[in-house]
């Protein structure tokens, strides 16, 4: 007999049934860019937060709301471009229905219901109940503003915060200047006229008047009453009005914000689906695309029909068929972003490291640069590191730059400007105790500063500066090597074993040291240094630059006391708890967040430590430890990112970390095994190929490595070649709850330092 409760039994199976065949249909429907979660990080942990960026893959034109972070109550009017990765920002469009007599340069509102994506806003204006959407293109982009009362007239209010603005019936034009004699241009047109335009003085609109210049140089336009709705488009440049205006008619000829939008959707699918991952988990999915979106957010390609303005010398150049690209923090970047782009954008990092060696000769002096942004060099931070992406790219394979002229320019910022942090100036008596010695002095407590080119407030940060130049020399001996400039080879790769210099062996520190040759006492590694530790390191404490010789991690290894004393090093500085109150600590150390014991995730000298386990033989240490830091800091949510970004800085770790492996050395064309996150990810490496990690016995607990197969052979080391990956392939993990201490614990098994195996 067929009961009831069986027949409610088979309903209850078929709608589970097809409920989970619809959520897996949705997932399957899921493109790269839907994964994207600009929101990520929004709310920082204590310094700068990510900031919701629309945009193209590393475009001109970028924008985010005007807003302090997410929790910001209201915004500054509308995004028209930002013109540094983060803080600063040119032009501001200002819509408004209402009596005139309240009109503002710059209108701030309440908001609601806003959605961000890579290629799309959307935002209500609460106060104004204005709907605004907006699309961008790479030079160009349209908004949309739709207006809710009939019986009010509509304006637009378009701001230079200092510059010129002009307004002519339907079109807004002008230029407001930045930093170092750089000015960005705008070309601006709405699809129907306005009653009257003018310049706007106070709160008035003067008729009379269609320019303005100056500070807040402001005009507006004046739509009749029944205004429903305004489409404008508009054009940016670093080269000249006219320019914008030509930005504008190539890229946009459509007020229509879904078809701009869906063309960006397109972009954006194309590049982040350069990698594919498979998983159970959505957020872990989600957290991969914003990180590797993160990645493209600059450098930023300046090219304008074939000519760009640039900031080193102030002149508008032609770029020859090669993209000029400026926007770089490469102190944050070269560890993990450069060297991702040389796996899935080799052209575009080629013209990078052309666009470096481009800005070191138009520079007064031929250095190479340190911090490149659209106003010039701003020589931020320390050390050198552009040689790291040289020599990286060139030992990958990549061409198409002129080795030589990157080796002076590299070596000239090495030898010829001063080491001095934040600085541009030429060599000093600092530099010239560097070059005898081989570390850079500290100060002793109350030691008066005597040396004119260091930063007043970034102080010498001398073991900071002492790890930072000698791996940069190992970079120079590299590339030296390779144009048969034996003595440079041989000079470079001497000095940069200078960590030693620096290095207390009987604390095992690398500790700071005065002129006399003798370390600074009392010296406390966890919080000794002054603020950010820049007496003695670099926002960082001692704890994160015990660790920081990047180049020769098998010495540092034996400087520890051996594999076993490495790693009980390691597990100690995890375990080590911070000593004193939270709000005590980051008064000193407002960089060091995201903490386990003394590590700081938040920041990128540490992004490389975990994956040191590998070099002591315990790699399953690495993949325990790797796959907790992404769990526990870099998730879906508001303050899921632990510090500063960086712009790809951070979250390149997250893209690598995710996909198993790790460019531990830039400069050695290989990479250290971590743990990977996901059942299957395939890296398109061009010409066709693919590099595939599978993952068997896939389950979000197992995170071991049990054994591996590079395309079909037992893998038991803990590296993998550059090689080896571009020529395609499949690397097949084994995983499992509990760790296999056994795998790839040999001494055959470890990664290669200072130089690569023949």
């Amino acid at each position: 007999m067929f009961k009831p409760r069986t027949l409610l039994c088979t309903l209850f199976l078929f709608c589970s049934v097809g409920i989970s065949a619809q959520q897996k249909k949705h997932q399957t429907l899921r493109q790269p860019v839907d994964y994207v979660n600009p929101y990520i990080g929004n709310i920082s942990h204590l310094l700068v937060p990510t900031y919701p960026t629309v945009h193209l893959p590393n475009s001109m034109l970028r924008v985010y709301p005007e807003r302090a972070d997410f929790t910001g109550n209201q915004i500054s009017g509308l995004p028209v471009m930002i013109t540094s990765h983060r803080g600063s920002s040119a032009f501001n469009l200002s819509p408004y229905q209402g009596e005139e007599a309240h009109l503002n340069s710059v209108i701030n509102y309440g908001y609601d219901n806003e959605t961000i994506k890579p290629y799309f806003y959307e935002v209500d204006l609460d106060d104004q109940g204005i709907h605004v959407t907006f699309a961008p293109s790479h030079q160009s982009a349209v908004y949309q503003l739709d207006f809710p009362d009939k019986t009010k007239p509509a304006y637009l209010v378009l701001n230079s915060q200092n510059g010129e603005m002009t307004v002519n019936e339907n079109t807004i034009s002008g230029f407001q200047l930045l930093d170092n004699h750089t000015k960005v241009y705008l070309f601006m047109e709405t699809d129907h006229r306005p009653t009257s335009v003018g310049v706007l003085a106070g709160n008035q609109i003067s008729t009379t008047l269609k320019l303005a210049s100056g500070k807040d140089a402001s005009v507006a336009l004046k739509y009749p009453v029944g205004t429903s709705q305004i489409k404008i488009r508009y054009g940016i440049s670093f080269i000249s009005i006219e320019q914008a205006k030509n930005n504008l008619k190539r890229e946009i000829k459509t007020y229509n914000v879904a078809e701009v939008a869906d063309a960006g959707r397109t972009i954006w699918n194309n590049t982040l689906g350069k990698i594919t991952v498979e998983g159970d988990n959505e957020n872990h999915k989600t957290v991969f695309y914003t990180s590797l979106y993160r990645t493209y957010e600059r450098m930023i390609c300046i090219s304008e029909d074939g000519r760009y303005f640039s900031a080193f010398d102030g002149k508008i150049h032609e770029d020859e068929g090669m993209p000029f690209y400026t926007d770089d923090w490469i102190w944050d970047t070269y560890r993990a972003t450069h060297p991702l782009r040389a796996i899935i954008e080799p052209e575009m990092e080629t013209n990078m490291i052309n666009s470096f060696i481009r800005m070191a000769g138009q520079m007064k002096e031929f250095w190479m640069p340190t911090f490149p942004e659209v106003t010039g060099d701003s020589r931020r931070m320390n050390s050198n590191h552009g040689v790291a992406t040289i020599i990286d790219a060139y030992n990958k394979g990549l061409r198409g730059f002129d080795l030589e002229k990157a080796y002076n320019a590299c070596k000239n910022a090495i030898t010829e400007k001063t080491l001095a942090p934040w600085s541009g100036k030429k060599v000093g008596a600092l530099d010239d105790f560097y070059k005898k010695n081989g570390y850079i002095p500290a100060l002793a407590s109350g030691e008066p500063e005597t040396i004119p080119e260091v930063h007043s407030w970034e102080k010498r940060q001398p073991v900071a500066v002492t790890l930072g130049t000698v791996y940069d020399e190992w970079c120079l001996s590299k590339i030296a090597k390779i144009l048969g400039k034996e003595e440079d080879a041989k000079y470079f790769a001497e000095r940069s074993l200078n960590y030693h210099k620096v290095f207390n062996a009987e604390t095992k520190f690398f500790h700071p040291k005065d002129k006399d040759g003798k370390f600074i006492e009392p010296f406390d590694y966890r919080f000794s240094g002054g603020i950010g530790a820049r007496e003695a390191y670099d926002e960082n404490n001692g704890w994160v630059y015990r660790w920081d010789v990047q180049h020769n991690i098998a010495d540092l290894v034996q400087m520890m006391g051996g594999k076993d004393a490495f790693v009980d090093e390691l597990e100690r500085m995890f375990n080590t708890p911070l000593g004193m109150g939270r709000p005590d600590f980051h008064k000193i150390f407002g960089d060091h967040t995201g903490i386990v014991g003394q590590y700081s995730m938040g920041n990128e000298p540490s992004m490389h430590i975990p994956y040191l386990y590998n070099y002591g033989g315990q790699p399953w240490r690495t993949q325990k430890r790797v796959r907790s830091l992404l769990n526990e800091w870099f998730r879906n949510d508001l303050m899921g990112i632990p510090g500063d970004e960086d712009g790809g800085g951070l979250t390149s770790f997250v893209v690598f970390s995710s996909l198993g492996f790790y460019p531990e050395t830039p400069g050695l064309p290989m990479y250290v095994i971590g743990a990977p996150m996901f059942r299957s990810a395939k890296i398109d490496i061009g010409h066709g190929k693919t590099f595939e990690v599978l993952c068997h016995n896939y389950a979000s607990e197992n995170k071991y490595i049990q054994s591996a197969k590079l395309n079909g052979k037992a893998w038991n080391k803990s590296w993998f070649s550059h090689q080896e990956l571009m020529q395609g392939g499949k690397l097949e993990f084994v995983m499992g709850k509990h760790p296999n201490k056994q795998w790839a614990s040999g001494k055959d098994a470890v990664p290669p330092s200072f130089t690569m195996p023949n």
